[in-house]
């Protein structure tokens, strides 16, 4: 299974733009395909990169306008030298946004992507359409969920070899044969960037306490979000359970749960065609 995927087998024959623009000062490379009405993004996680989509934008494209993009201090946008806090990572998503003249977008996020998303709608609800937050993790700041993302995130780009590369990508997935050695290697060259050493500190800040306490999940802020809402939960994701998506059904106004089985914390690669369907339904209609 997972070993016949291939990142350019999904893209091959695609009409696919990858490029730099400048948000705010930020050199972001974004990836998009697709001419759509509708506008979807997408927003990787902790440490990751657009290629976390790779597979989804052929499946996508015929329906809408598909972006993904490496958030500030990620992939290969730019990296400044600075904490990169929800607030922080936000801003450089409405900054995208402005910077490619939209009115109004869906926004998918995953992990950390899904934490920006959510911060995202809550306080610049006139820029959102739909929201769908992708297993975006630890939302009850378990101590021992911090400190492995937070490690293992340092560890992969400090001592930085395939096989450190390859267990902090693993740790994701259910079916560990998903992450290929294309994948690892991707993201090998991302973390041996001179800069990235620097880097890798600011985007874990948010598992520090003292930093994470300003921007925790809660209702205060998770209330404002008034786009419809989907949560895309897994029945294996290694950084929150089932039971913590139904405290954000509770905090987020008629948000709607979906559960994928046997998918990790990537479902967009591990259950891709579920994952399509389901974005393409509540994006389109509003349901699943």
């Amino acid at each position: 299974m997972g070993e016949k995927v291939a990142i350019w087998t999904q893209l091959a024959g695609l009409p696919l733009k990858q490029y730099y623009l400048d948000v705010d000062g930020i050199r972001t490379r974004v990836m998009e395909a697709g001419e759509g009405e509708q506008t979807l993004i997408f927003v990787h996680g902790t440490g990751g990169h657009l290629e976390a989509y790779s597979r989804n934008f052929a499946g996508l494209a015929d329906e809408f306008r598909v972006i993904a993009y490496d958030m500030v201090g990620h992939g290969f946008s730019d990296k400044p030298d600075r904490p990169y806090t929800i607030d922080y990572l936000s801003d450089h998503l409405v900054g995208l946004v402005k910077a490619l003249h939209l009115q109004k977008v869906s926004l998918s996020g995953e992990s950390l992507g899904g934490w920006v998303a959510a911060w995202t709608a809550a306080y610049h609800p006139e820029l959102i359409d739909k929201l769908i937050l992708n297993t975006p993790g630890n939302i009850t700041n378990k101590p021992q969920v911090m400190e492995q993302v937070k490690n293992s995130t340092i560890k992969a780009v400090e001592e930085a070899t395939y096989d450190n590369v390859r267990a902090r990508l693993e740790w994701l997935f259910y079916d560990k044969s998903f992450v290929t050695d294309e994948l690892v290697s991707i993201r090998y060259k991302i973390y041996k960037q001179p800069e990235f050493k620097r880097a890798v500190y600011h985007i874990v800040a948010v598992q520090d306490w003292e930093i994470r306490k300003n921007y925790v999940w809660s209702p205060e802020w998770c209330n404002r979000i008034t786009c419809p809402t989907l949560l895309l939960w897994t029945d294996n994701d290694p950084t929150g359970t089932v039971d913590e998506a139904f405290i954000l059904k509770e905090w987020i106004p008629g948000s709607l749960l979906y559960v994928i089985n046997d998918s990790g914390h990537w479902p967009q690669w591990e259950s891709m065609e579920e994952f399509n369907r389901v974005h393409t339904a509540f994006v389109k209609e509003g349901g699943f």
